[in-house]
């Protein structure tokens, strides 16, 4: 078994939609980013990855990538997923935090998870997903910024699932 731990933020802007763990959440602004932005995904897909020592999500889908503008983050995670599985490895499960001072991330909590869990090809209760703030301080506290945290747990199998 192996253990990896991802982490991400982005500005919060004017003009662009919300995505959080794959759902998109009504909310006066949303993340600045070349993909969808969706700290929680990205965060996932950094934790799998260092799990099975194959890097970071920008080693295999960069910022500077006209392909990736705007795309779905989970399709990020579904790319890591196969790419975890060739190497003989199945993710045991996920925890992940988002850090924001709004929205409210309660009632998309089940539609996140069971994002994640398709993704990743697991069942929903492998997977996850809290919530926090960071009590009004720094960039995430005043409201500029949402952030996330996850670990991920795999484990090796002589033969691919």
């Amino acid at each position: 078994m192996r253990i990896g731990f991802g982490y991400d933020i982005h500005r919060l802007v004017k003009g662009r939609r919300l995505v959080l763990g794959g759902e998109t959440i009504p909310f006066d602004k949303g993340l600045l980013g070349h993909s969808d932005a969706d700290v929680l995904i990205h965060a996932v897909c950094d934790a799998v990855l260092g799990a099975a020592a194959l890097g970071d999500i920008g080693m295999y889908f960069p910022d500077t990538d006209p392909e990736y503008k705007d795309i779905s983050s989970l399709f990020f995670l579904k790319r890591i997923e196969e790419m975890t599985a060739r190497k003989g490895y199945r993710v045991e499960n996920i925890d992940g935090t988002i850090v924001a001072e709004a929205p409210k991330i309660s009632p998309y909590r089940e539609k996140m998870r069971h994002n994640i869990a398709q993704a990743l090809k697991i069942d929903i209760d492998r997977v996850s997903v809290k919530a926090t703030t960071s009590e009004g301080l720094g960039i995430i506290g005043k409201g500029m910024g949402i952030g996330a945290m996850c670990v991920a747990l795999i484990e090796k199998y002589s033969s691919h699932p």
